[in-house]
């Protein structure tokens, strides 16, 4: 199984401490939860576990293996795929078109058969096409397939943001407020993909601000303040403790 651990991750920024002692577990098969007021350090840590940013110090380890000092393109293909706080998608592409650009680090067939439009690469796009489709069908979006990405409404862009991280086929899932400006209806649909893709093996590690959401879906949530962990554990315990409490609205 492949679960992430973070161990005394530490991050500062000159004078500025961004990540602070950071340690936790992300295992396979279970979403986990990472909340906080803004600014608390979410992104950060997301940034410092992809490679994006470097560490201080401390240590990411994802399967077992140290990919502390990775770049970022050889963290994700080594089976991470995440979403962003603010979507990155190509505006013009069409929605397929967006997908199926997760699953180019899956094609085996040359640049040339593809400049040629050799059988082996027609094939091969025709079943990325096809594996691209099942996804959109699984999100509901099958009907925007020929949409302009940049057309849909905010909530549709989020979906497919994490269509197309999903296409890498990732081991674990970084979901960076995935159901920002989503209605309800639309989260409760959401989750039941994040459970059952939880529940296929892969490990999920969710950041979002709607707390109801966090409290039906994860099972383990981590709690940051100021780039300190501040509390664990269940929910429903995490959301009641006092320094969470805190955290959120303030000294009394």
């Amino acid at each position: 199984m492949t679960d992430l651990v973070l161990e005394h991750v530490h991050k500062n920024f000159g004078g500025v401490i961004a990540s602070n002692d950071v340690s936790m577990r992300v295992p396979a098969g279970r979403i986990t939860g990472l909340i906080g007021p803004n600014g608390a350090g979410k992104t950060t840590l997301i940034n410092l576990i992809t490679g994006m940013l470097s560490l201080s110090s401390g240590r990411v380890l994802f399967g077992g293996r140290d990919i502390s000092a990775e770049p970022a393109d050889k963290v994700a293909r080594a089976g991470m795929g995440r979403t962003f706080q603010n979507i990155r998608l190509q505006k013009e592409a069409s929605v397929l078109a967006n997908v199926m650009v997760g699953f180019h680090r899956h094609e085996t067939c040359s640049l040339v058969a593809a400049i040629l439009g050799l059988p082996s690469s027609r094939r091969e796009d025709a079943l990325l096409r096809q594996k691209a489709m099942a996804l959109l069908g699984r999100f509901g979006m099958a009907g925007h397939a020929d949409s302009p990405a940049g057309s849909l409404a905010y909530g549709h862009q989020r979906k497919v943001e994490m269509m197309r991280a999903l296409a890498t086929d990732p081991d674990l899932i970084l979901l960076d407020e995935p159901v920002a400006g989503m209605n309800d209806v639309e989260a409760l649909q959401l989750g039941r993909i994040f459970r059952e893709l939880a529940d296929e093996g892969k490990a999920i590690l969710l950041i979002e601000h709607n707390m109801r959401f966090v409290q039906e879906l994860c099972d383990h949530v981590y709690v940051l303040d100021g780039g300190r962990l501040i509390a664990e554990g269940k929910p429903r315990d995490v959301v009641a403790d006092p320094a969470v409490i805190t955290a959120y609205l303030g000294e009394e």
